[in-house]
C-alpha cells in the first residue's frame, strides 16, 4: 500500500537564503534550500532534493553552492562541481542521473516535504505524459505526472531532458503551468447573459442553439461578412485549421483574423516577399550556438523565452559575439558584448544605414548577390544618403558602433534574429525587409549558422498563421486570392471554389468596423483577450459593447469574456490532443495528460456542434483531433507549408518534424534556402525601402516615447499567468520604467505613482527609476487590463503591408499623481487578474 504524508523537516527559522540544510525523511537524506530573495520565508522560494550526489555517491548536496544560469537555479555539488537543477533535479553538466525532487511547503513556521512510502509506491502512478509547454513558441518539452490511481492530487510538471529544443530547461511559467488546470476560477458551464445583463449558467444545448440562431440571424440580416471570427496563435494546428474552415464554409464569411496579426505579421510579410515563404526560423535553433555573431534586434529572450539562452551562452562560450539592439538595457542586453540603444521607431534607418556601411566597408558578397538574388541595383541606388553621420543623427547610434556591428556581421557565420521591437511598428515590414536585405547582401541566408530569423512569440504563432485563420490565407500558406490555391482547398472541403469568400479585414480593421455601416455585427472569439491585447485598447474594447452578439470560447472569464453575451468553457493545453508548430517550423505532438473538468468541452467539439446547427454536419463530422489533422494534411499537400507527410504516428516516434514534409518517407527540412528560395526563379528578392518617421513622434504636448514589452513571469494579457500565485506574487503589478534624468524632470521618484497620458487615454503606474532605459523613453509591460492597461495608450496606426499595429512607439507625457489622488480611479485586479 502506498502512503503519502507531509513530514516536518525543519523550522523556517533554521533556513538562511542561499544555504542548504539536510534532513532525514524515511531513511533518506533530503537537502532543503531557501533561494535568495526578498525577506521572509516565501514558500515559492523553497526547494528540496535528494541530498545524495549521484556522481560522487555522497550525501553532500546540502553543502553545495546555489547559483543560476539563465532561468535555472541550481546547486553545485561540493565534490565534483556538477550542477543540479533545483526545479527538475536534472544534471546540467554531463550525462549523469538526475536527483529526486521533493514537494515542499510551509505550514505555519514549519517546513514540510511530501514523503511517499510503501514497497509499491510507484505501481499506481501512471507513466508521465510527454507534451509541451502552453506558453511561448519554443514549445519546451515537458512531462506531466498525474496523481496515483484513485488520487486527487494535482498534475505535476517534470522536465523532459530528451526534447532537443529546451533539453530539460523551462522558464518559471512552464514550471507553474499545471496550476491552471484545476484552478478554482476555471469556467465549468456555458454562461449566457440574461435580460438583466448578468451572465448565468446554461446547458450546452441551450447555449449552442442560441449562438447558432443569432449568428444565422446576423448573417441573414446584414450579410455573411457581418459575422466575424477572431482566432489565436495559442490554438493547436487542428483548431486553427478548423476555425478557418468554420468561418468560410459554415458561416461563409470573409471576416476572420487572429491575434497573430499583433505578433508575427510584419516578419511574415517581410520573409514572404523576400524569400517566397515565411518560417520564423528557417534554420534549427542549434544553429545559434554555432554562429560567430548573433544580433538580437528588439528581442529579449532572457525574459521572454529563457531556455533559448542556453544556445546564446554556448555561442559566447565558443568565442562568439552577442549584439543587442534595444532602447532598454534588458536582461538580454545585460549579457551582450555590444548594446545599441536607438531612438524608438528608428530601427528602419539603422538597418538601412548598416547596409550602406557594409557597402562602404567592402563586405558585400557580390558573388552571392549575383548568383542567388534579384534587385540589388535598385536597393543600392537608395543607400548613398545613409551615411554613418545621418544614421547617428536619426537613431542616436554612433558611427563607431555602426561599423563594429557591420564588421562583426562580416564574420564567416552571422545571424540576425528579430523580436517584436522592430516588427510592431507601422513600418515593421520594411524594417524586416531592410534587415533581410543586409543579410542577403552579405551572403548569409541559406548558409549553416547564418541568416535572418524571427523569434515567434505565441505558442503556435507559426502554425496558427499557416492554416487559415488569417484574413488572407488558406491552409498550408495558400493564398485566398489565388485561384489554384482556392481550388485545391475547396476540393478537400467538398465545396465549389466560388463559394469561398475572398480576403477579409485585418484584426484591428475588423474590430474598428464594429458599429460602422457594413461592419461586423456578431463576433466569435476563440482564445484571445482582444479587450486587453489590442492597440488603443479602451476604444477597441468599448466597440465590443456595440455588437449584436459576442461569443467567447475560453477557460477563464477574462476581460473579453466578461463582456460577452455567451461564454463557452473549453479545454486547456494538458487536456487535449493536437499538434503545435514551434518557431523553427518543428511540428510537435500535444498530448492530453488529464481529463477536463466536468462540463468543459474541446473547441473542436464546439465548432463541429455549431457547424451542424448551421446546416453543415457532414463537413464537420470529426471524432478526434487526429481526424482534423489528417484533413489538414490533405489541404496542405503541395503547398508551401506542406504537412502531408506528417502523421501522429510519426510525431509519436520522433522529436518533431520540420515542414515542408511532402511524404511519409521525407525527414522534414530543418534548414531552408540552402539551394534556392521559394520564388519561381529560386532567387531571393532584395527590395528597396524608404525610411519614414513613426506615426506619432513626440512633440511639445507629448514629449516622451512610450514602448511596451513583457515580464518573465507573465504572458500576453496575463489572463492565465496572473492567476498563478507564484507568478502573481513575483510580479504583482506593472511598473513604469524611466531614466533618473527623466524622473527628475517629471517630478517622480522610485515607488511613486505616475500618470502616463497619450492622445487616447491616461494610465497610472508605480514608478521604477532605472538607468537601463533611454532618457527620452518610458516602458511598461502589457500584461494588465483596466486601469493598468499599457495598451490603452498605444496607437492603432497600421503597417500598410502587414496591417501590424504600432505597439512599440507612441508619444506620451508623464506626471506625478498627487498623494490625495493615488486611490482615485484605481481598479485593482482580483487574484486571477480579472477587471470586471
Amino acid at each position: 500500500m502506498t502512503t503519502r504524508r507531509w513530514v516536518r523537516v525543519c523550522s523556517t527559522r533554521e533556513l538562511q537564503p542561499g544555504r542548504g540544510v539536510a534532513a532525514l525523511v524515511d531513511g533518506q537524506q533530503v537537502a532543503l534550500f531557501l533561494l535568495p530573495g526578498p525577506g521572509g520565508t516565501d514558500a515559492s522560494r523553497l526547494r528540496a532534493i535528494d541530498n545524495h550526489d549521484p556522481v560522487s555517491g555522497a550525501n553532500v548536496l546540502a553543502r553545495g553552492l546555489i547559483g543560476s544560469a539563465g532561468d535555472v537555479t541550481y546547486v553545485a555539488s561540493p565534490m565534483h562541481k556538477q550542477r543540479f537543477d533545483l526545479a527538475s533535479g536534472r544534471c546540467l553538466d554531463g550525462d549523469h542521473p538526475p536527483v529526486r525532487v521533493w514537494p515542499v511547503r510551509v505550514w505555519g513556521s514549519t517546513v514540510e516535504v511530501l514523503a511517499v512510502s510503501g514497497d509499491d509506491r510507484g505501481d499506481h502512478r501512471p507513466a508521465p505524459t510527454p507534451t509541451h509547454c502552453p506558453f511561448c513558441a519554443l514549445q519546451c518539452g515537458m512531462r506531466l505526472q498525474k496523481a496515483p490511481a484513485g488520487g486527487d492530487g494535482p498534475v505535476e510538471v517534470l522536465a523532459d531532458t530528451t526534447f532537443p529544443v529546451n533539453q530539460g530547461r523551462m522558464c518559471v511559467k512552464g514550471w507553474s503551468a499545471a496550476g491552471m488546470l484545476a484552478h478554482p476560477e476555471r469556467l465549468r458551464a456555458p454562461l449566457v447573459r440574461d435580460a438583466h445583463g448578468r451572465l448565468q449558467e446554461a446547458s450546452w444545448d441551450d447555449a449552442l442553439d442560441l449562438v447558432a440562431r443569432r449568428l444565422r440571424a446576423a448573417a441573414e440580416t446584414h450579410g455573411p461578412d457581418a459575422v466575424g471570427v477572431f482566432g489565436s496563435g495559442a490554438l493547436t494546428n487542428e483548431k486553427a485549421y478548423l476555425l478557418g474552415k468554420f468561418a468560410r464554409v459554415a458561416l461563409g464569411t470573409a471576416s476572420i483574423d487572429y491575434n497573430g496579426r499583433y505578433c508575427m505579421s510584419s516578419a511574415a510579410a517581410g520573409q514572404n516577399r523576400a524569400f517566397g515563404v515565411d518560417r520564423g526560423l528557417p534554420f534549427p535553433l542549434s544553429d545559434i550556438a554555432g554562429t560567430s555573431t548573433l544580433v538580437l534586434w528588439g528581442a529579449n529572450p532572457a525574459d521572454t523565452m529563457p531556455p533559448l539562452m542556453q544556445y546564446v551562452e554556448a555561442m559566447q562560450a565558443a568565442g562568439g559575439t552577442l549584439i543587442v539592439v534595444d532602447p532598454r538595457r534588458s536582461a538580454t542586453a545585460a549579457v551582450a558584448d555590444l548594446h545599441l540603444q536607438p531612438v524608438p521607431g528608428t530601427d528602419l534607418a539603422l538597418a538601412v544605414g548598416m547596409l550602406e556601411c557594409a557597402r562602404r566597408l567592402g563586405v558585400v558578397d557580390h558573388a552571392y548577390v549575383e548568383a542567388r538574388t534579384a534587385g540589388w541595383n535598385d536597393v543600392e541606388a537608395t543607400l548613398g544618403e545613409w551615411t554613418p553621420e545621418r544614421v547617428e543623427e536619426t537613431t542616436g547610434v554612433a558611427p563607431g558602433d555602426l561599423r563594429r556591428v557591420v564588421a562583426a556581421l562580416a564574420a564567416p557565420t552571422a545571424m540576425i534574429l528579430t523580436g517584436r521591437g522592430p516588427e510592431q511598428q507601422a513600418k515593421g515590414t520594411d524594417t524586416v525587409t531592410a534587415l533581410i536585405n543586409l543579410m542577403l547582401a552579405m551572403g548569409k541566408v541559406g548558409r549553416p549558422n547564418s541568416g535572418y530569423g524571427c523569434l515567434t512569440g505565441q505558442g503556435n504563432g507559426q502554425g496558427g498563421r499557416e492554416h487559415g485563420q488569417k484574413a488572407d490565407q488558406l491552409p498550408g500558406y495558400r493564398s485566398i486570392s489565388d485561384d489554384a490555391d482556392r481550388a485545391a482547398v475547396a476540393a478537400v472541403w467538398g465545396v465549389e471554389p466560388s463559394s469561398l469568400p475572398g480576403p477579409g479585414r485585418s484584426a484591428v480593421e475588423m474590430l474598428e468596423s464594429i458599429g460602422q455601416p457594413g461592419g461586423v455585427r456578431a463576433l466569435l472569439v476563440a482564445g484571445s483577450n482582444v479587450a486587453v491585447a489590442s492597440p488603443d485598447a479602451r476604444r477597441l474594447g468599448a466597440n465590443l459593447a456595440d455588437l449584436d452578439l459576442l461569443v467567447v470560447l475560453d477557460s477563464f472569464l477574462d476581460q473579453t469574456a466578461a463582456s460577452a453575451d455567451v461564454v463557452l468553457p473549453v479545454t486547456q493545453w494538458a487536456e487535449e490532443d493536437g499538434t503545435m508548430t514551434n518557431l523553427e517550423g518543428r511540428v510537435l505532438r500535444r498530448r492530453a495528460a488529464s481529463d477536463p473538468p466536468a462540463g468543459v468541452r474541446n473547441d473542436i467539439d464546439v465548432l463541429c456542434a455549431l457547424a451542424a446547427r448551421l446546416g453543415h454536419p457532414e463537413r464537420f463530422a470529426f471524432a478526434s483531433a487526429e481526424e482534423v489533422f489528417d484533413e489538414l494534411r490533405a489541404a496542405t499537400r503541395g503547398a508551401r507549408a506542406d504537412y502531408s507527410g506528417i502523421t501522429y504516428a510519426r510525431l509519436d516516434a520522433e522529436a518533431g518534424i520540420h515542414w515542408p514534409c511532402p511524404d511519409g518517407d521525407h525527414p522534414g527540412q530543418p534548414r531552408l534556402f540552402a539551394s534556392g528560395f521559394a520564388h519561381p526563379d529560386g532567387r531571393a528578392r532584395l527590395l528597396p525601402v524608404v525610411y519614414r518617421r513613426s506615426a506619432e513622434p513626440p512633440d511639445d504636448d507629448f514629449p516622451v516615447y512610450f514602448t511596451t514589452g513583457r515580464y518573465r513571469e507573465h504572458y500576453n494579457s496575463g489572463a492565465q499567468t496572473r492567476r498563478l500565485p507564484r507568478l502573481a506574487a513575483s510580479r504583482p503589478e506593472p511598473r513604469l520604467q524611466l531614466h533618473p534624468a527623466l524622473a527628475e524632470r517629471c517630478g517622480v521618484a522610485d515607488g511613486d505613482l505616475a500618470e502616463v497620458r497619450s492622445r487616447r487615454a491616461a494610465v497610472r503606474f508605480a514608478v521604477q527609476v532605472t538607468p537601463d532605459i533611454r532618457p527620452d523613453t518610458v516602458f511598461a509591460p502589457f500584461h494588465w487590463g483596466g486601469e493598468q492597461a499599457a495598451n490603452a495608450l498605444t496607437v492603432a496606426a497600421l503597417d500598410p503591408v502587414s496591417r501590424m499595429p504600432e505597439f512599440k512607439v507612441c508619444a506620451v507625457r508623464v506626471a506625478p499623481v498627487p498623494p490625495a489622488a493615488t486611490g482615485a480611479g484605481q481598479t485593482a485586479p482580483d487574484g486571477g487578474g480579472r477587471i470586471l
